[in-house]
């Protein structure tokens, strides 16, 4: 089973209580359907798992076999330094059907957010380097697609449904109650 290489820190985008018996990183790529349709399913652990769950986000960009997904991910980083990250990510996934450079500047308009100055990080690349940062902690803790996720350090082998997803959440959190 791979481990987690790269440890979760306040580099990355994080929602939930930092004290959270679980924490759950997911590696994606924002113009996959396969994370596309794991967006909703990690919306709902959230909630159904409410302060016992911590969830980090990060960019793992397929961009030989998905062109828009390192613009995406530079746009939601974009949005990231205007701390809009989670307002971002939710919006690309919610129109993944339609992504490409016109879906994210009519996002970041209506984020109101400068569309120049997007225009221009993606032009000069400056978020690039975050979302490389990611993408090789992603290669040195194994992962070989998208979506990959780690359940406390270690990777979910299984299935991404909400049910198998819930269960390995369950017992993680079973065993870190248990722990002194």
């Amino acid at each position: 089973m791979a481990i987690l290489r790269a440890p979760v820190t306040t580099l990355d985008h994080i929602i939930g209580d930092e004290m959270a018996a679980v924490t759950l990183v997911e590696y994606g790529d924002y113009e996959c359907p396969h994370c596309g349709a794991a967006h909703p399913i990690v919306k709902s652990l959230q909630q159904h798992f409410a302060d016992d769950l911590r969830f980090a986000f990060r960019h793992f960009p397929l961009t030989e076999i998905h062109p828009s997904a390192g613009p995406a991910a530079e746009t939601a980083e974009f949005a990231g330094a205007y701390e809009l990250f989670w307002v971002a990510h939710d919006s690309i996934y919610a129109n993944q059907d339609r992504l490409g450079l016109p879906l994210l500047f009519a996002l970041a308009a209506d984020l109101e957010l400068p569309q120049q100055s997007l225009r221009i990080a993606l032009e000069t690349g400056v978020y690039a380097p975050k979302v490389k940062q990611d993408f090789l902690g992603g290669v040195r803790s194994g992962v070989n697609g998208t979506p990959s996720f780690f359940i406390n350090g270690r990777r979910h082998d299984g299935p991404y449904d909400f049910a198998s997803l819930a269960s390995a959440i369950d017992t993680a959190r079973s065993s870190a109650r248990a722990l002194p």
